[in-house]
């Protein structure tokens, strides 16, 4: 019976789913200048240091800082210096850019602030003001993981498609661009990249249905300059785009000429990491999961599907392709490689000698080094457990176990599509050569969509995870099953292939992290827990309570000698929501904040407001078993991407157990069916769900309610 619950739990997880050294003293000068002087020199020259001037500190992406005012020795004199109210509780995910004293920031809904780095005082905040009714685009909460300073201009990315430039000073629009189709279901999450007066940017979707690219913009005139698409159009012809080249030579060939990919794009969005190599002047960017994530309905012929699931290689100036290395051929499984790329030197050389290498610990569970100038595979070797693959080939190609590609038998796997690591930044420590990996166990168990052509949904995947799950659930099973998942941060040494330390969280779903030269490395975890660790043992040294989630990207900077560092916070993300992780009330806006920690400082964070929920259920249970089980299956494939697995919500949407229109079947119908919310980000379903099956979800909602309810009774 235990063994039942178990497969149960990795059903429900998936629902739709780093000793002290000195500074550089080019690090620790004066500042060079203000954003209107930013460039690619200034980037390279003086990032990161007592700025930070790009997404992840410097073009290698490192996000290791040589500022060493905060040690092993004194962490625990950190405190709290402010905050400042992102007025937002949805998901927030961005790293701040600090320049010249100024932090520029982003929120949800791709909101952008200009703050005082010292001190958190506003200078100016700038909303996109984005029609709502996207969000039901965004894979994974409506997030925005930050912005790109250059040439005196702010840039960001809209999650509605958009590419926009803002004046620095005043937070203006200079240039505004779409950059996808809008009528397909298309976001933007990912910070944008400068190098050299371009701006680059990706996109997401995948899971919905589209075809993805990256595109690069001119940071002058917002002008398209190049686009590099990662799958093939449905004729195989040439778009006149910089990838034709590519898939003549190599792409076209590892697709059919049929499959689902024909009509829903194919997939492959490059909605995350983008990393310029200027030794080589490329761009080395990540690719994502196929759309639909099934294969055997993607493209029936079996093959590779490049670029899905790959790391690419091409020329910065204009986009022509040079290499790529693919981490899952013929991904099924959600298995993206848009995770963090980091650039660096490993003695890996004869005599041990410095190699220049590409370093990415995918979701696919492996980590993998290539040869930076040609994506040579180096090594590979995993770093958490993993059940899809046997290991890697000498040319690092993955030697599948067959079970994986699931069919009518499901097959239980890990990882999951969550990932044995996600969009959490990894970052490098040069000297002690580690690398630091927010891991993850999150298993799931697949199966083949019996419903994907007659009756598709939001997230049409061709994956079906209900296998096995029923409507009336054990008392206490959901505690268990979250117990049952665990986080990690992995110190891993890439040149050996190892781990040199492993600590264990309390939550699958932990966040982002920075490495210091005071041998310390920093990350935030979604219970609020903000933690200093020992860079190479991995003893915790210091924490501090967040009171929200702390998943995003730290930052460090310097200002008159005093070493600050700062974390975004928030709740929601695509872990939260679908997986039910909240707070047994309604999450207030209160919940998104900048945190700026310095030495001495013993400032405190204001306490969130939380709203007690009316936790009644709002009619008696009603439906046959066959109703339940339809509004059961309806309910995972169209509904908990937002409001939870089993609809137990995270607190940031409304929990539909207590929702007063579950209560009323005219009520519901006007939610669902005909859109009267849709102003609030609550479309209409009527294309995908016909007036009975969402009576059938009500049936179910309901159904939950009571049980939630006889739950909490029998703990009495």
């Amino acid at each position: 019976m235990l063994n039942k619950w178990i497969k149960l739990g990795l059903i429900y997880t998936g629902v739709l789913t780093l000793s002290s050294c000195s500074e550089p003293s080019d690090n620790t000068a004066p500042k060079t200048g203000t954003a209107a002087t930013v460039d690619t020199h200034r980037i390279l020259k003086s990032s990161p240091g007592a700025e930070w001037l790009s997404h992840s500190g410097g073009y290698d992406e490192q996000r290791h800082s040589p500022l060493a005012h905060i040690t092993q020795n004194n962490v625990t004199d950190l405190g709290v210096t402010w905050t400042y109210d992102l007025a937002t509780n949805r998901g927030v995910e961005a790293t701040p850019i600090v320049v010249n004293g100024v932090m520029y920031v982003t929120s949800a809904w791709s909101l952008v602030y200009a703050l005082d780095a010292r001190s958190g005082e506003e200078r100016w905040v700038y909303d996109p003001e984005v029609d709502k009714r996207v969000g039901v685009n965004a894979c994974c909460d409506v997030v925005n993981r930050g912005v790109a300073v250059y040439g005196g201009k702010i840039f960001v990315g809209v999650i509605d498609g958009r590419l926009e430039a803002l004046d620095a000073k005043t937070g203006a629009v200079v240039w505004s661009t779409v950059t996808v189709d809008q009528s397909k279901p298309y976001t933007i999450t990912g910070a944008p990249r400068v190098v050299d007066g371009l701006v680059l940017i990706g996109n997401g979707g995948a899971e919905l249905g589209v075809r993805g690219y990256i595109s690069a913009y001119s940071a002058e005139t917002g002008d398209l300059v190049w686009r590099f698409y990662t799958v093939p159009n449905p004729n195989k012809e040439p778009d006149g785009a910089a990838s034709d080249a590519a898939f003549e030579s190599v792409g076209n060939i590892s697709w059919g000429d049929d499959g689902a990919w024909v009509t829903d794009g194919g997939g492959g969005t490059v909605w995350d990491s983008i990393v310029y190599d200027h030794i080589d002047d490329q761009i080395i960017f990540g690719v994502g999961n196929g759309s639909p994530w099934n294969r055997t309905i993607r493209d029936p012929a079996g093959g590779d599907n490049l670029f899905l699931s790959s790391i690419v290689a091409v020329d910065a100036k204009s986009g022509a392709y040079k290499w790529h290395f693919q981490t899952t051929p013929g991904d099924n499984w959600d298995y993206t490689a848009t995770q963090s790329i980091i650039l660096a030197e490993l003695p890996l050389g004869k005599e041990g000698a410095p190699r220049r290498v590409v370093m990415q610990a995918p979701k696919n569970g492996f980590f993998y080094v290539l040869d930076a100038a040609t994506g040579e595979f180096i090594s590979g070797k995993p770093f958490g457990p993993q059940n899809w693959a046997q290991g890697l080939d000498a040319n690092g190609r993955p030697i599948e176990n067959p079970a994986a590609r699931y069919a009518e038998t499901p097959h239980t796997q890990i990882p999951g599509p969550f990932g044995a690591h996600n969009w959490h930044p990894m970052a490098y420590n040069p000297d002690l050569k580690l690398a630091y990996i927010p891991a993850q166990e999150i298993p799931e168990t697949y199966a083949f969509d019996p419903l994907w052509a007659s009756k598709p949904a939001k997230w049409n995947t061709g994956a079906d995870f209900n296998t096995g799950v029923i409507v009336d659930l054990p008392a206490g099973i959901t505690k268990f099953l979250r117990a049952s998942l665990k986080g990690r941060l992995i110190a891993w040494d890439p040149a050996k292939q190892e781990a040199r330390w492993s600590v264990e969280h309390g939550n699958a779903w932990n966040g982002g992290v920075l490495s210091t030269a005071g041998g310390l490395v920093f990350q935030g975890k979604l219970d609020g827990d903000f933690v200093a660790y020992n860079a190479g043992t991995g003893t915790k040294l210091w924490n501090h309570n967040l009171k929200s989630g702390g998943i995003s990207g730290p930052t460090t900077y310097e200002i008159d000698g005093e070493q600050y560092v700062t974390i975004t916070t928030g709740w929601g993300s695509g872990f939260a929501l679908v997986t039910g992780y909240g707070f047994d009330k309604t999450v207030s806006p209160t919940m998104g904040k900048v945190v700026t920690f310095k030495l001495g400082a013993t400032s405190t964070i204001p306490d969130p407001d939380l709203i007690e929920i009316e936790k009644t259920a709002k009619t008696d249970r009603f439906g046959t078993p066959n109703q339940l089980e339809a509004g059961m299956v309806h309910f995972a494939r169209n509904c908990a991407v937002c409001h939870g697995a089993l609809t137990i919500s995270s607190g940031v949407l409304p929990d539909l157990r207590w929702s007063v229109y579950a209560g009323d079947a005219d009520a519901w119908q006007a939610v669902v069916n005909e859109g009267v919310l849709a102003d609030a980000g609550m479309v209409s379903f009527s294309k995908l769900l016909t007036a009975e099956e969402i009576e059938a979800v009500r049936a179910y909602v309901i159904a939950q309610a009571h049980n939630s309810l006889a739950e909490k009774a029998a703990e009495k």
